[in-house]
C-alpha cells in the first residue's frame, strides 16, 4: 500500500471460536493496520467481576455492582511484535486469564448487560476513528461500526469450533474435556443470538465465510482479496 491508499475499518464478526481473531490479527498484521479484540474487552470485565466478587462460577451476575464498578475498570492492549497483543486489566496483564474456560463460562452474560456494552462499544468507537483498524467480535459491523467500508461474518459448525477452542485450551495447559468446551460453546451461541442488546447477526452487507473446512492460509488468502478489492472500489468511485 502506498501513502495514497485509503485507510478503512475492517469489522471482522462471528460465533465464539469460528477463527475471527486469528483471521483479523493476521490481516492486520499484513497490511499494517491495528488490531482490537473486542471480545478480550469484555472477557477483562467478566474477570474483574470474577475476581471481585460481583460473577457468580454459574454466570449469575450483580448488575448494579458491576454496573457501579465500570468506572473503575481501565482495559488497554499491548500490541507485540508478532501483531498480537496482551489485554492489560487496571495494568496488569491478563491475556492468559481472560482466555481461560472459567471466563468463557461468564462472559457472554456479562455482555449482554446494556451498560456494559454501551461503555465499551464506546472505547471501540474511539480506537476506530481515525480508520486503519481491523476489529472482530460480535457487533462490530452492526453496531460499533455500521459504516465500516468492509464487513465480514465468519461461521463454522459448533463441532468445529469447540475442537478448536478444546485444542487451544489443551495447549495452555487447561484441564478440560470436549464435551465442556463444545457446552460452552453452544451456551454462548444461544445468549450472543438470544441476547437484547445488540444481538449478533450477520450485517446485510457483510460477505460471509464458512472456514470450518479452510486452512489458515486460505483463509488470509481469500481476507486479503476481499480488502484489495474493497480498496480498489473505493479508489475508482
Amino acid at each position: 500500500m502506498t501513502q495514497d491508499t485509503p485507510k478503512i475499518v475492517v469489522a471482522i464478526d462471528g460465533f465464539s471460536s469460528s477463527g475471527k481473531s486469528t483471521m483479523a490479527r493476521r490481516l492486520a498484521s499484513q497490511i499494517g493496520y491495528r488490531y482490537i479484540d473486542s471480545g478480550a474487552m469484555y472477557r477483562a470485565v467478566a474477570l474483574y467481576g470474577l475476581e471481585h466478587g460481583m460473577v457468580s462460577a454459574d454466570g449469575t451476575v450483580d448488575e448494579p455492582a458491576l454496573i457501579a464498578a465500570l468506572p473503575d475498570i481501565n482495559i488497554d492492549f499491548i500490541p507485540l511484535a508478532d501483531g498480537s497483543q496482551h489485554t492489560m486489566l487496571n495494568g496488569v496483564d491478563v491475556e492468559h486469564e481472560i482466555r481461560q474456560l472459567r471466563v468463557s463460562n461468564v462472559v457472554s452474560p456479562v455482555a449482554a448487560i446494556p451498560a456494559v456494552r454501551h461503555i465499551l462499544v464506546e472505547k471501540q468507537q474511539r480506537m476506530g476513528h481515525d480508520k486503519g483498524i481491523v476489529m472482530d467480535g460480535r457487533d462490530i459491523g452492526t453496531t460499533v461500526f455500521p459504516d465500516a467500508e468492509l464487513k465480514i461474518y465468519v461461521d463454522a459448525s459448533a463441532q468445529t469450533r469447540a475442537q478448536r477452542r478444546f485444542k487451544e485450551l489443551v495447549e495452555k495447559g487447561s484441564a478440560v474435556t470436549f464435551e465442556e468446551v463444545l457446552a460452552n460453546v453452544m451456551h454462548r451461541d444461544m445468549i450472543d443470538r438470544s441476547r437484547a442488546e445488540s444481538p449478533l447477526r450477520r450485517a446485510d452487507d457483510a460477505i460471509a465465510i464458512d472456514n470450518s473446512a479452510m486452512s489458515l492460509d486460505e483463509q488470509d488468502e481469500w481476507l486479503f482479496r476481499e480488502f484489495q478489492r474493497t480498496i480498489k472500489n473505493i479508489m475508482s468511485e
